[in-house]
């Protein structure tokens, strides 16, 4: 599986991870609720599971994903600031641009 992460996105994770209360914590990203061929992401910081498998970034996070979720490999997190300021997650290698 497959994750990619923005530099700005790494910047504003990285505050976040380099807490010393998420010390043990890693980002995980999930999907909310899924229809047709793409589906809606979340995130939190948790702990993985037997459930879960962990992707090395090239921003050094790593990040949960559910084992065997297709529409989680290859997903991409963005931070944007405009036109509103928040982290944006798409998958583009499934064709889920968030444009609708």
């Amino acid at each position: 599986m497959q994750c990619k992460i923005t530099r700005n996105a790494a910047r504003v994770l990285r505050l976040e991870l380099d807490k010393p209360e998420n010390a043990d914590l890693k980002l995980k990203v999930f999907i909310t609720h899924s229809h047709g061929d793409h589906a809606h992401y979340g995130m939190d910081l948790a702990k993985p599971t037997d459930k879960d498998e962990v992707v090395s970034t090239d921003k050094d996070i790593d990040v949960i994903l559910t084992k065997g979720e297709a529409l989680l490999d290859g997903v991409k997190i963005d931070y944007l600031y405009l036109p509103k300021e928040g982290f944006v997650i798409t998958n583009p290698s499934k064709g889920n641009h968030g444009d609708h």
